[in-house]
């Protein structure tokens, strides 16, 4: 039977290890993606995501996250929160809340809290560290700190046919306190539906936010288009209409995978992704801007 995930950046590949042993023995695609998107939230070496990512201007680690049921369309979210270990389970539990399912700030680290979730201080010492260097170097170079925005996203195709999307950052390093970029926010960070297929974003939300790109993905595909053509035809057009009409424009990658566990991936960067299907050993792609809005894709590991 068939079944697939990808998921941004190398740092998802034990992920995708973990989420492959769930998909060969017909576990569910939400439960997949989940575990993929906790391996990477739990590595203290992923300065990005999660327990050991880098902190805002103020050294508080603020994660956002969400997770979408392709069968259902229910969607959890959160933003700004603290102290939670995995913040993607907490996007999970809200996704079968009706209402507030999207919750920032205090609000989404009290329901984490009262729904028993891990509970820890993100804050590693090699990450403090960081930001107190940071913060010596920006007021004696007057430089620029905010750099560091590696979202980890993923979709999941199980043998059941159902499907999953998930998200997961601890966003700008060096951020304003309370700002939340594109990783929670539906159609933009991500998007799946079982009937068709998934997409998932990484690079600068305030320049993918700009557009509905996980959204069009999934959209160009239901009318038939593959993955890669809905990659290459939303993210390149998309870019140089920013470019034309914003005046700039920041790292934007996406990756899609349909219910046929076909994948794709458009960037204006260079940008490593995991693949694993039932037709595919696990592997990591580099992918690069081609000529003529296509993409360049070649094998890092296998």
């Amino acid at each position: 039977m068939t079944w697939g995930t990808i998921a941004t950046w190398r740092m998802a590949a034990e992920g995708i290890n973990e989420a492959s042993k769930l998909l060969k023995g017909k576990g569910t695609a939400d439960d997949a993606v989940e575990k993929l998107v906790k391996t990477v939230e739990a590595n203290p070496l992923y300065k990005s995501v999660g327990y050991g990512g880098l902190p805002n201007e103020e050294g508080v680690v603020q994660m956002d996250a969400a997770f979408m049921d392709g069968d259902t369309m229910a969607q959890g979210a959160v933003a700004a929160i603290e102290n939670v270990l995995h913040a993607v389970s907490v996007a999970r539990l809200l996704s079968h809340q009706h209402y507030n399912s999207f919750r920032v700030g205090a609000g989404a680290t009290k329901f984490a809290q009262l729904s028993g979730c891990e509970m820890t201080n993100m804050l590693t010492a090699k990450a403090k560290t960081e930001w107190q260097e940071k913060l010596q170097k920006e007021k004696n170079e007057k430089m620029s700190s905010y750099n560091g925005h590696d979202t980890v996203g993923a979709i999941t195709l199980d043998q059941q046919g159902s499907m999953a999307a998930a998200t997961s950052t601890s966003g700008l390093f060096m951020k304003k306190d309370g700002r939340i970029g594109d990783s929670p926010l539906s159609g933009s960070g991500l998007y799946v539906d079982s009937e068709v297929g998934g997409a998932a974003a990484t690079g600068l939300g305030e320049d993918i936010m700009k557009g509905c790109l996980s959204y069009e993905i999934v959209r160009k595909m239901a009318e038939g288009l593959s993955p890669q053509a809905a990659c290459d035809q939303t993210v390149y057009p998309f870019v140089h209409k920013l470019k034309k009409r914003y005046g700039r424009v920041g790292e934007i990658s996406l990756i899609a995978l349909n219910k046929q566990g076909q994948w794709g991936i458009a960037t204006n960067v260079e940008f490593t992704f995991c693949v694993a299907t039932s037709n595919e050993e696990e592997k990591i792609f580099m992918a690069n801007p081609g000529v003529d809005d296509t993409t360049v894709i070649s094998t890092v590991r296998q």
